[in-house]
């Protein structure tokens, strides 16, 4: 990590940081890359000196309206169904503080802490708009936190995903108060506490500061960001155990020519054909019986690849566009026109489009899962993997070599199956019928982050096994590109003579996917995988 100096001040003194490619939040969309680059690898932020411009008319309106007492959802009044009670001007900081303190209500074990940190990231890009009617240091507290490392205590269970993520939000802008819990090097202290030892001092709220703090979309996208990130990988590692497994169940290259693909003009299919074209290119193996009769027609797990592999890909492109949209939007309850001077209820909080791609995403894990845990099943089966040994081990018997393997997989294809029952469709009725329609979007999200690990695991299972059985076929040898996965793979994980702790062997591949260190050597022989 670089070592971060605060080099200047912005207006108002407020700290800047600086450090080469930093981010700086000036208002407009974020990318993808954006966030997995905060969130995951702790780039820091700043604010660009164009937020304090975005941000001040709308904090002038904000202030202005309190100081008149004009009746104004929020800055005025109360929230929710409590929306028609107003609020005397001496109690209307305590207001804010109360919002902030009731609203952190979840329950549950600890979000990770990049899940908190993409939070905090696309919050602060949201306020910068200027759209809020926040003053400019309650951006500037937030990144405080993000540069310090410091990561609230966010419990996982507590949004409906309408009203924004209110209650994940609320236990984050706790700790900008100095209440609630941080996590500090790793142990779990005080909000107080957690500012003090970076140095921060407590944020003191204004008029809407709470509720912008708490009101929008930010843990579903930061969820789906790192989600879609992680699931675009295995949808390249998919189409690379198909390959394996292909050559290793003596399968056949001609399905995925391009001419034939290209009669279903799908984006998704050909892109997948493509990849197996480059990973099968020149492999002895398949060439070994390219001419002969033993099977008219692959088994579909085979010969249908990227047919379905293409179609969960066009479906992800669907999450994609639904999440850039979002990275692009403005969410907060009411939102501030100052050039009409206006302040405005909205429902764009509603977190629905989110919930339907969170949706799509665990659909597409579970299928995925799906077809390669029926490649597995043939691999070892002795009866339909045209002579490989049973289970993949060379004294069947007095071995059970991979065996259970294939159950574990099994097993987590039935969990996926579970995990693909929408939730986008499970609104329930809250806040005393006002908030009568909600998208339980980020429960979506976040089954369908638990989705991506678990089509991970099921992966890796398959590459051990394609592995095993690709070895197993000697002489005869792969293709480049798939032996140069095998050799990456034999790094981690050692050819399997006879019984071992096989969980070691499973977890070993699992970690040397979610590095992404699997791509190096294939991408070496075939160019960036599509």
């Amino acid at each position: 990590m670089p070592n971060i100096g605060i080099v200047d001040l912005h207006p108002l003194g407020l700290r800047r940081y600086a450090a080469p490619g930093m981010i700086a939040l000036d208002g407009t969309p974020l990318r993808i890359d954006d966030v997995v680059a905060v969130a995951r690898h702790r780039e820091r932020v700043d604010m660009a000196p164009t937020a304090l411009e975005r941000m001040a008319p709308a904090a002038a309106l904000i202030a202005r309206l309190d100081s008149a007492g004009t009746v104004t959802y929020g800055v005025t009044t109360g929230f929710g169904a409590l929306a028609d009670r107003a609020i005397a001007p001496k109690d209307r900081a305590k207001l804010q503080r109360s919002l902030v303190l009731s609203h952190a209500a979840g329950m549950g074990e600890p979000m990770p802490a990049e899940i908190v940190r993409g939070m905090l990231l696309l919050r602060a890009r949201t306020l910068c708009a200027g759209y809020s009617g926040v003053r400019p240091e309650v951006v500037v507290a937030m990144l405080g936190l993000l540069n310090s490392d410091i990561e609230p205590w966010v419990p996982v269970h507590g949004s409906l995903g309408a009203s924004g993520d209110l209650a994940p939000l609320a236990h984050i802008a706790c700790v900008l108060l100095g209440e609630g819990f941080a996590f500090v090097d790793g142990n779990r202290v005080s909000g107080d506490e957690a500012l003090r030892h970076a140095g921060l001092q407590p944020l003191r709220l204004g008029p809407k500061d709470g509720l912008a703090l708490t009101n929008g979309t930010d843990a579903m996208t930061a969820l789906l960001a790192l989600t879609l990130y992680d699931l675009d990988d295995l949808l390249r590692l998919a189409d690379c155990t198909a390959a394996m497994s292909v050559e290793a169940l003596l399968g056949t290259e001609r399905v995925f020519d391009a001419e034939v693909v290209a009669l279903r003009p799908a984006n998704g299919q050909a892109l997948s054909a493509a990849n197996l074209r480059a990973l099968l290119a020149g492999s002895p193996l398949v060439a070994s019986h390219r001419d002969s009769h033993h099977a008219v027609q692959d088994a579909y797990s085979l010969r249908c690849a990227p047919q379905v592999h293409g179609a969960a890909r066009d479906l992800v492109d669907f999450c994609h566009a639904t999440l850039d949209l979002e990275l692009d939007a403005v969410v907060d309850n009411p939102v501030v026109l100052s050039g009409r001077d206006e302040v405005l209820s909205t429902g764009n909080f509603h977190g629905q489009a989110l919930a339907y791609a969170a949706d799509c995403c665990a659909m597409v894990c579970a299928d995925l899962a799906a077809i390669a845990e029926r490649r597995v099943d043939r691999l070892l089966d002795p009866a339909r993997s045209r002579g490989l040994p049973a289970f993949l081990v060379r004294e069947p018997g007095l071995s059970s070599g991979l065996m259970i393997a294939q159950y574990t997989a099994a097993a987590l294809v039935s969990t996926l199956r579970t995990a693909a029952t929408p939730l986008s469709v499970q609104s329930m009725s809250t806040s005393a019928g006002q908030e009568d329609h909600v998208s339980m979007g980020f429960e979506a999200a976040w089954r369908s982050r638990e989705s991506v690990i678990r089509l991970r695991q099921v992966l890796a299972v398959e590459l051990v096994c394609a592995a095993q059985a690709l070895e197993l076929r000697a002489p005869l040898q792969p293709a480049s590109a798939t032996t140069a996965l095998l050799h990456s793979l034999r790094q981690r994980v050692a050819f399997l003579d006879s019984d071992r702790f096989l969980a070691a062997d499973l977890a070993g591949a699992e970690a040397w996917i979610a590095t992404r260190s699997w791509r190096d050597g294939v991408e070496t022989v075939v160019g960036a995988l599509q």
